[in-house]
């Protein structure tokens, strides 16, 4: 279902809040009541992330109404938090409140998802949607969609996970664990017409011997811009752009050659950060092949456009000095509730 924003859904929201709120009776309630409805993923900021697609006077006049329903929504829950404070008091009157309680331990989010959710708030601000894609992938949209050849390594059982099942002579009911997020190209480009800016977070598998710079499963951000006259200079301009804004300081870039079988030509794309001497690899990218077009029918004559990705768990380990990635999924209270 296609979600839109208009006035009638902002006052649904409203109505649906103001019913939530009165229901609430302790602290635990309401902080449900904050992230259902001003969280990272909340229903208010469902809406917020739409009015990049909105006429800028029609953003103006949405976003206003938006924040204004923020701050209502803000204060309503800042006066049941001191309601709900006072009435407990009221009721443990004959317990000396001042005295200090028992620390609760308050969960947060996990560094990888909080990377993730910095890379989708980046790249929306870019005018790039945010997709989704299936962890079960089948052999066509992983590899042959990519023009990745029937005798490449990658289609080993050493890097890939296959599914136990007998061999079948149509690809798209051969399944695997995707090895990369790059299956989500030609599956969004045969349900879209350019233009299109899209990005894809999520989680891959490779049959790999774990060690401190490799994982079995792990992040990566497929991203790809499909536009009349899109050139190496675009993606240079928003790579920079994305880093700089990453990493909260000015990044070095550089581009190498490289290969892929999806994109022509090929890229390694190095950043340095500001006082360092080394480069870091930091993702492969380049133009997207014509085959891969073909592969989702597109007319070549008027389209062209690049394509990038990136590992999350990298850029986790790059941001906040991690120099083992198994740490990430260790489920060690010491090491996450750094973050």
């Amino acid at each position: 279902m296609v979600k839109k924003i208009n006035l009638k859904a902002i006052q649904k929201i409203e109505h649906r809040f103001q019913q939530d709120i009165k229901k609430i009776q302790d602290i635990e309630g309401l902080e449900e009541i904050k992230v259902k409805y001003l969280g990272s993923r909340g229903k208010l900021r469902e809406k917020f992330l739409l009015l990049k697609e909105l006429s800028p006077k029609e953003r103006k006049k949405f976003g206003e109404k938006l924040n204004q329903v923020r701050e209502v929504f803000q204060k309503h829950l800042s006066d049941k938090e001191n309601q709900i404070k006072e009435e407990i008091i009221e009721k443990d009157r004959g317990i000396d409140v001042t005295l200090p309680g028992e620390k609760i331990e308050l969960g947060h989010i996990h560094p990888l998802s909080d990377i993730i959710f910095q890379i989708e708030e980046i790249f929306g601000k870019m005018g790039f949607e945010v997709v989704d894609g299936p962890e079960l992938e089948n052999e066509w949209y992983n590899f042959d969609s990519l023009n990745m050849p029937a005798n490449h390594p990658a289609r080993d059982i050493q890097d890939t996970f296959w599914i136990k099942q007998k061999k079948q002579n149509n690809p798209k009911r051969n399944y695997l664990m995707r090895t990369q997020t790059s299956a989500m190209q030609v599956r969004y480009m045969e349900k879209h017409s350019p233009p299109f800016r899209v990005i894809v977070p999520g989680r891959t598998f490779r049959h790999e011997a774990t060690d401190a710079s490799h994982e079995m499963q792990f992040y990566q951000c497929e991203g790809f811009m499909v536009d009349r006259n899109i050139s190496v200079a675009n993606f240079k301009a928003i790579m920079d752009l994305f880093f700089e804004h990453f990493f909260e300081d000015s990044v070095e870039t550089r581009i190498r050659p490289g290969y892929f079988p999806f994109t022509e030509p090929s890229f390694e794309f190095d950043i340095r950060l500001k006082g360092e001497k080394r480069w870091l690899e930091l993702m492969g990218a380049g133009m997207i092949h014509p085959n891969v077009f073909k592969a989702a029918r597109f007319n070549l004559r008027n389209i062209q456009g690049f394509a990038f990705g990136v590992g999350v768990d990298r850029l986790a380990m790059i941001k906040y000095k991690i120099n083992d990635i198994r740490l990430f999924y260790q489920n060690d209270i010491r090491f996450l509730e750094q973050f």
